[in-house]
Parts: C-alpha cells; sequence; structure tokens
C-alpha cells in the first residue's frame, strides 16, 4: 500500500524523490508546475481549453452558464488554502473572514517565463506579481466591500497567466457563518447564503465543498446548501482539510457518507505558515504514509496531487456533458439577436429614403387598424383581447343599449306627470283632444333624463379607440424613436379633435329627439293600441267601483296606485292615460333609434378616421417643421437605437465565434460523459 502512494505521489510531483532525500535542499525551489496540471491528458485538456476560449470570449454575458469549479465552506474550513494549493499561488490567508467577496480564480497557461497577474473589478485594472498577489486582493477587497468585515457580491477576477498554470477557473466563495462579529452587518449570514446560491444553482456549476476534518460534517452549512441545489450530490466533490489536526475517526467520516457527497471525498493537509508549496506536498504525502490513523485511508482519496487529479477529470466529464445544451444555448442566441438586429431601422442617407420610411410606417399602422378596428381581424393581437376591437366595440355598444333601455322611470304618482303637462297646455279647443305642445313637453322630459349617457358612451368609445391607435402607433414607429413622439402627438390630435366632433353629432341627434315626434315604426301603433285597451277599465276602476280600490293591475306596468286620482274629471283622466301610452310606446321607439344612430355614426367615423383622417393627420405633422416635426429628424439614429445595433453587433460576433469553438469540439467529445 505504501509504495503504491510513494508511486502516485512522485509520479504526480516529480521533484519529490529529490526532496524525500534531503528535505532542506528544495527550499527554496520553485515547482515545475502548479499540481493540478499534472492531472492533464490529451482528451481533457481540448475540453478545458474550448471552455477556457469561450469564457475569453466572454460568452457567459449573453446569459450562458460555463462549467466551473465553486468553492464553497464555512468560515475558516480551509477554501484559500486548498485553492493556492492547487494553483501554486499565494491568496490571503489567517483566522475569521479572509474572503469577503466572489473571487473569480482564471488560470492561463502561458509559454512565456514572465507571469502576467492582474485584478479585475467593476471597470479597474490593477497589476500585480507573484509575491505581492495576497497584499493586492486584499487592497481590492478593501475597495469593493469596504475595510471592516463586510462581504459584497461584486466580483474580483484574478488573472494569472504563467508558465506550469492550467487553463482552468475556480471560484473562492466567502466563509458561511451565521453569527456576525465585531464589525459585520446583522444579516451577514443571509448576505453570504445569497451569494453561495447565485454561484453553485446552475447546473453547470462543480461544487467544490471545503469541510473541516474537525467537525461534524452534517452540522456545516455548506453541505446544507449544496443539497438544496445538488440532492443526488452528482456535482459535488468534498475535500477535507485540518486531517492532522482530527486523525480520529476521519476514515469513517469519508467512508460513510452521511451528508451524500456523489463525486465523493479528498483528504488533503494545506501549507502551514512559510512552507513552500513542494514542502507541504512532501509532508502531506508523509502524513498520509505514516499516521497510524490517516494512512488506512485509501491512497485514491487523499492528497492534493489525487484531488488536482479528480478535479479535471470531473471538469472534463462535466464539460463534455454540458457541451450539446451550451452548443444549443449559442444558435438560440444567435437567432435572436440576428433577428433584433434585422428589424432595426435601416440607416437612412437621405430625405427620399426618409419619406419612404415614414410612408412604410404610417402605411402599415394603417392597415393594422383597419383589420383590428373595422374588419375584425385579430390575429395580429391573439392573446390580448383588448385589442380584438371589433368584438369590444360591440360588446361596449350593447352594454350602452341595455343600460339606456334599463333606464328606471322617476319614482312618481302614476299619471301625475301627464295631468300636470295637460293642465298647463289645456286650451279652448275640443274635449278630449290631446295638444302636440304637451306631448313634447313629456318627450323633452323624458330625452333631459337620458341625454348624458349617449355622450358619456361616445366619449368612453373614443377613449378606447385612442388607446388602441397608440398601441398601434407605438408598435409600428418603434424603430423610428426621433419622430415617434411626432406621430404620437398626431395621433392624439386626430382623436381630440374626432372626440370633439363626435360629441356635437351625439348632442346633435339626442336633440332632434326632443324637437319632433315621427316615427314610420309600425310598432309604435301596435304597442299603442294595445295599451289602450286596458283605458276604460282603468277609468272605471278610478271613478266608478264602489269599492274604491288603491291598486289596479296594468298589463305592462304591473300594479299601479289609482286611489289620488279620484279627484279628477274622467276625460283629463283619458287624456293622461291615452298620453301615458303613447309616450309609452314612442320612448321605446326613440331609445332604438339612438342606439341605431349612435351605431351606424360610429362605424362611419372609425371607417373615416382610419381610411382618411388617420395618414393626412400624421403627413401634416411631420412635414409641419413648426409643430416640432419634419422628416429630416428621421435621418438622425437616436442614441439609444444606435446602442443597440452595436450591442447587437457584437453580441452576434461573440456568439458566432463561440459557435465556432463550440463546433471543433463537441463532434469529437460527444460520448465522453457517458464512459
Amino acid at each position: 500500500m505504501k509504495s503504491t502512494k510513494k508511486h502516485v505521489v512522485t509520479r504526480a510531483c516529480p521533484s519529490l524523490a529529490v526532496a524525500q532525500a534531503n528535505p532542506h535542499a528544495n527550499k527554496d525551489a520553485v515547482p515545475i508546475e502548479a499540481p493540478i496540471i499534472s492531472s492533464y491528458n490529451d482528451r481533457i485538456r481540448p475540453l478545458l481549453d474550448t471552455v477556457d476560449k469561450l469564457r475569453n470570449l466572454n460568452v457567459m454575458r449573453e446569459g450562458i452558464q460555463l462549467p466551473t469549479i465553486v468553492v464553497v465552506g464555512d468560515q475558516s474550513s480551509g477554501k484559500s488554502s486548498v485553492l493556492e494549493s492547487l494553483a501554486g499561488i499565494s491568496l490571503p490567508r489567517g483566522q475569521g473572514i479572509c474572503t469577503r467577496v466572489p473571487l473569480v480564480m482564471r488560470l492561463q497557461r502561458s509559454l512565456s517565463p514572465d507571469p502576467e497577474i492582474w485584478l479585475e473589478y467593476n471597470d479597474t485594472t490593477i497589476h500585480t506579481d507573484e509575491a505581492h498577489i495576497a497584499e493586492a486582493i486584499c487592497a481590492a477587497t478593501d475597495v469593493i466591500a469596504g475595510s471592516g468585515k463586510g462581504v459584497s457580491d461584486t466580483p474580483l477576477t484574478l488573472h494569472v497567466k504563467k508558465a506550469g498554470v492550467p487553463d482552468i477557473t475556480m471560484v473562492d466563495l466567502p466563509g458561511i457563518t451565521r453569527v456576525p462579529v465585531n464589525g459585520q452587518p446583522e444579516n451577514i449570514y443571509e448576505q453570504i447564503s445569497g451569494m453561495v446560491m447565485k454561484y453553485i444553482e446552475p447546473q453547470e456549476s462543480i461544487i467544490l465543498n471545503v469541510l473541516s476534518a474537525t467537525v461534524d460534517f452534517t452540522t456545516c452549512e455548506s453541505i446544507r446548501m449544496s443539497k438544496q441545489v445538488d440532492k443526488t450530490g452528482e456535482r459535488t466533490l468534498a475535500v477535507v482539510t485540518k486531517a492532522d489536526m482530527a486523525p480520529e475517526g476521519l476514515l469513517q467520516k469519508v467512508t460513510a457518507d452521511d451528508v451524500s457527497i456523489g463525486l465523493g471525498y479528498v483528504c488533503v493537509r494545506n501549507r502551514i505558515g512559510e512552507e513552500t508549496y513542494e514542502e507541504a506536498r512532501i509532508q502531506e504525502e508523509l502524513l498520509f504514509r505514516t499516521h497510524p490513523l490517516l494512512s488506512l485511508i485509501d491512497d485514491d482519496i487523499v492528497g492534493i496531487p489525487v484531488l488536482a487529479h479528480k478535479l479535471t477529470q470531473i471538469q472534463g466529464m462535466m464539460i463534455s456533458r454540458c457541451l450539446p445544451e451550451i452548443e444549443r444555448k449559442i444558435n438560440e442566441k444567435m437567432e435572436i439577436s440576428i433577428l433584433e438586429f434585422n428589424k432595426l431601422p435601416i440607416v437612412m442617407a437621405s430625405t427620399g429614403e426618409a419619406l419612404m420610411a415614414l410612408m412604410d410606417v404610417i402605411g402599415s399602422a394603417k392597415e393594422s387598424l383597419l383589420r383590428i378596428l373595422v374588419q375584425g381581424d385579430f390575429s395580429e393581437y391573439p392573446d390580448d383581447q383588448s385589442m380584438h376591437c371589433t368584438a369590444r366595440l360591440a360588446e361596449m355598444l350593447n352594454g350602452f343599449s341595455d343600460n339606456l333601455q334599463g333606464q328606471s322611470e322617476a319614482v312618481s304618482e302614476f299619471l301625475m306627470d301627464e295631468i300636470k303637462i295637460l293642465e298647463e297646455c289645456k286650451c279652448i279647443g275640443l274635449p278630449n283632444f290631446i295638444p302636440r305642445s304637451s306631448f313634447l313637453a313629456i318627450l323633452s322630459q323624458h330625452v333631459d333624463g337620458i341625454q348624458a349617457k349617449p355622450v358619456e358612451f361616445i366619449k368612453e368609445i373614443w377613449d378606447y379607440i385612442e388607446v388602441v391607435i397608440s398601441s398601434v402607433i407605438a408598435t409600428y414607429s418603434d424603430n423610428f424613436p426621433q419622430i415617434q413622439s411626432s406621430i404620437k402627438r398626431a395621433g392624439r390630435n386626430l382623436m381630440s379633435k374626432t372626440k370633439e366632433r363626435s360629441v356635437n353629432r351625439v348632442i346633435e341627434i339626442v336633440e332632434m329627439e326632443k324637437l319632433t315626434d315621427y316615427t314610420c315604426n309600425p310598432d309604435y301603433m301596435t304597442s299603442w293600441t294595445q295599451k289602450t285597451t286596458s283605458q276604460q277599465n282603468f277609468i272605471d276602476a278610478v271613478l266608478h267601483d264602489e269599492n274604491k280600490p288603491e291598486w289596479f293591475t296594468l298589463p305592462g306596468f304591473g300594479d299601479v296606485k289609482i286611489s289620488h286620482l279620484r279627484k279628477y274629471h274622467a276625460h283629463l283622466l283619458q287624456q293622461a292615460f291615452d298620453m301615458k301610452m303613447r309616450i309609452t310606446s314612442y320612448w321605446t321607439i326613440v331609445l332604438r333609434r339612438i342606439v341605431d344612430n349612435l351605431a351606424l355614426y360610429l362605424q362611419f367615423s372609425v371607417k373615416n378616421l382610419v381610411n382618411s383622417e388617420f395618414q393626412k393627420e400624421i403627413v401634416a405633422e411631420m412635414v409641419d417643421t413648426r409643430a416640432g416635426g419634419g422628416i429630416e429628424r428621421m435621418l438622425e439614429e437616436s442614441p439609444s437605437v444606435a446602442n443597440k445595433r452595436e450591442k447587437l453587433k457584437n453580441s452576434i460576433k461573440l456568439l458566432k465565434e463561440s459557435k465556432d469553438v463550440v463546433a471543433a469540439i463537441v463532434d469529437q467529445n460527444s460520448g465522453y460523459g457517458d464512459r
């Protein structure tokens, strides 16, 4: 067993054999390679290189997630130490909270003997060197998160281009703590947990869960969080640090797996004090080879070299699994971007081109209005019922008709209105003859009672149509923001004129009903004749019935009170009754006529508005430079459209390049994830 372990470690670190012979001889030696790079092979490297190329293209800004190693753990679990051991660079270390922002570590292999190291955050770039990485990270963290102990979710990216490091990206997150210390906000746990969940939730994330051997794994908050997003543990690898501090029971912890770590465990010993990375690896190998308890743990789950090997294998498998979906998302995003780009207005170079574009906007909007306002074709807005205009207008008209004809008559004693009018309109003439003036007076009262309703209705109709027209104008002029305000203003002016004209017309329609009493509708005579058949019985009940009833059942009216009518003469009651039946029969005709006239006028006005007035009003507005119009304004591309055009061009270019990168690798690795 020991020889096997020695063989594994020596192969992973070529200088180890010499170091074992003389541990102090290599104190100042620089490793040829970081431990993680020695685990690459010809099949994995192309996969990692592909993802790194995509990352360099910044495809993630298009919302496309890439497989990334995310390092999480409770506070002081040793996360940063694991990262620096893997990469062979120094990171901030110490007691308490060391990492206070997401540290995105981008390692890039370089053939140059001189390393390039720099930090990026927000729009700031800071160059540093290997000896001062930790100090530079601390200074940048203070700028981002403040000089205290608070945290921030603004990422800090560390770029390391040097020989001996792999092309790989790892994210170190702040350690999870439940109890804030002095200088930390009370909601420190919520801040850090929200940050952790954001990074580990994507299915492309590989969760490197760092656990201290000194704690009970089942109580670790990082375990609880990772299980929320990765219930089966299929993308979670656990690293157990500080094995030398709590060797008792560690074998049982990593073999029992009470917390469902699907990708298994790796036990490590991190660098202590001023040890070099090679010295730390030598001490780690000796610890797991010679310690009476730790030596019982299988060789294939101990040591930083083993962790490096597992990570590269896991990441290679994850990349291979994700590549087809990444390719699909790139194609989908590119199609959407190209479609949006093609919808942008053509950059116009002359007034003639601008005029043609304007007429196209007006023509398209006019055709749309014809379809939805006149023809009842709502295929353009299948799911927006508010734009199914003919149906909505019909509903509004039916509602108006029901409301108008359902108008309840003012409560008054039966026939008293008619009697009062007749007494005031009486003149010298034949008896039982109803003066026309009295009928018109009663009619005028009825019309006055409903005259506000048609006006309110027509205003409501045009308010609705104005919303529809405004929506259509906005849709078809959206690509020309420099003139959109002028076109919208023309639409508002048109609707204002139309509404005013319509209100005046409706007032005329209503007023006409007060000035004349005419209809050729035969229903009037039929209704009046039927209603007058009860006249004699009614008069007898009022004047001659010995029982003097208080109520009388009248067809069409129900029970009406009659006791108050006994003081009037029979001829006056006959006149009042006749007038009541005439006005009741005629009023039904009047209400229907008002509804019919409004319906006809509305259809005529809408057609006229769309076919003629709409285009005239907009053209007049656009040629009137005094009103802020002017077709020449269309030659000026607005900053927002210009920015959108440039953004889409860059996006399409990025996605095309990304597509080429993925296409070069996806076919030859299509079956790797299943092996």
